[in-house]
């Protein structure tokens, strides 16, 4: 058995989590925080069958894309103390970061 673990960005998440369920995976959704743009990010974790694994890998795949987005960067202003002055800067955004873990034992009460 394997715990999959996928770290994905908010709006990904509901049609990514439906999609698990149409499939008929089980899902447990965190909400959490990315550090680097500071947003709302989602963490499912999903318990699968060794053999189930690709296929859910695959469902995770087809959902989270990778997109660009521009995000607002503080910048100081020369000749300037303390005083910054936001610029827009393109960053890839989405996508899902996952951890595959064996699970030693699994029990439902």
């Amino acid at each position: 058995m394997k715990l999959i673990i996928s770290i994905v960005q908010d709006e990904d998440a509901s049609r990514l989590i439906n999609n698990l369920m149409t499939e008929g995976y089980r899902v447990t959704k965190l909400a959490t925080t990315g550090g680097f743009l500071r947003s709302g990010n989602t963490t499912l974790l999903v318990g699968v069958e060794d053999e189930q694994l690709p296929n859910a890998m695959s469902v995770i795949e087809k959902v989270c894309k990778s997109r660009k987005q521009i995000a607002t960067t503080p910048s100081p202003i020369s000749g300037t103390t303390g005083v910054y002055m936001p610029y827009p800067v393109e960053v890839t955004v989405g996508g899902a970061t996952i951890f595959v873990l064996d699970v030693e034992q699994f029990t439902k009460i």
